[in-house]
């Protein structure tokens, strides 16, 4: 199967051989992020096990898209009893450039329309929608005329690792934080009895993270 995994920018190639160590056949650099191929094994173990990756996205369509009803012609193309059942909960991200769609929200409600739509027209009954634990989470992008939509095989940000209790203001993101120890090569340094030290601890990302690798 085909994915792609997001990233920060300047993480590309980092995240490219992380991919490759973890299993995947091939795993290629592109603008935020790195298209991967493998089998599904592949990619549940880079949602696993990924340090750098944001999301991890199977694509489902793609299609052109040049206004709202193209939208909701090619996503109520897909075979969506599939994927999911109407005793089942979805949400929708969406994020959107161009003139022809300009609202990301209404993107992701045209979306999840076609969604619901598929299904009552199959089963005669619809899925819910649950923003916070969806059972599945599809990712929406259109960009220059083209929309690819995308399940999120994550369910959210992976960057969140779920450790973090609370924090402060604007906190280094845990997978900038493994980078930037992957980086500094902190698990050679670590395999031979180095020791890391933060000297302007705030949250205590790096040192998390670090110990992480670490253990």
């Amino acid at each position: 199967m085909d994915f792609f995994a997001s990233c920060g920018k300047g993480l590309e190639y980092l995240l490219a051989d992380e991919l490759l160590a973890l299993g995947c056949s091939h795993a290629t650099a592109t603008v935020a992020g790195v298209n991967a191929q493998g089998t599904l094994a592949d990619a549940q173990r880079a949602v696993m096990w990924s340090r750098l990756a944001s999301r991890v996205l199977w694509p489902l369509a793609t299609f052109d898209c040049a206004d709202e009803h193209d939208l909701y012609a090619g996503a109520a193309a897909a075979d969506w009893p599939r994927h999911l059942d109407a005793s089942m909960t979805l949400a929708v991200d969406a994020h959107v450039s161009g003139s022809g769609i300009t609202h990301a929200r209404y993107a992701a409600q045209r979306l999840k329309d076609a969604v619901v739509d598929v299904l009552r027209e199959a089963t005669g009954a619809r899925p819910d929608v649950d923003t916070e634990a969806p059972d599945l989470r599809l990712n929406l992008v259109v960009r220059k005329g083209r929309a690819i939509v995308s399940v999120d095989l994550g369910g959210g940000p992976m960057h969140r690792r779920g450790w973090r209790d609370t924090q402060g203001e604007a906190p280094l993101k845990e997978n900038l934080a493994a980078a930037v120890l992957l980086r500094g090569d902190w698990p050679r340094v670590h395999a031979e009895g180095g020791a890391l030290l933060d000297p302007m601890c705030g949250s205590g990302t790096l040192l998390i993270e670090g110990a992480l690798m670490a253990a």
